[in-house]
């Protein structure tokens, strides 16, 4: 099974916007793209979420917050692959 990779996101954040680019950068050398997801569009999701975004989820579960640590981030899909 392929690990599946969710970036929960605001507008206008610049970091989300950095650790898209670097998700955009990883995650083609694996066959994956990351979906991206609006926390304001969701009650849940932003009482969950509010000010920690960016929060990357790895098959559902959190990964990291604020940034995405491109090297640790390999070496979980590295596992999972």
């Amino acid at each position: 099974m392929r690990p599946t990779v969710e970036l929960m996101v605001r507008a206008d954040c610049h970091l989300c916007a950095v650790a898209r680019e670097v998700l955009e950068r990883v995650l083609p050398s694996y066959g994956l793209t990351a979906s991206y997801v609006d926390i304001d569009r969701d009650p849940e999701l932003r009482a969950e979420y509010g000010d920690r975004v960016p929060v990357t989820l790895i098959n559902g579960k959190e990964h990291g917050y604020f940034d995405v640590d491109e090297k640790r981030l390999r070496a979980s899909l590295d596992a999972l692959t």
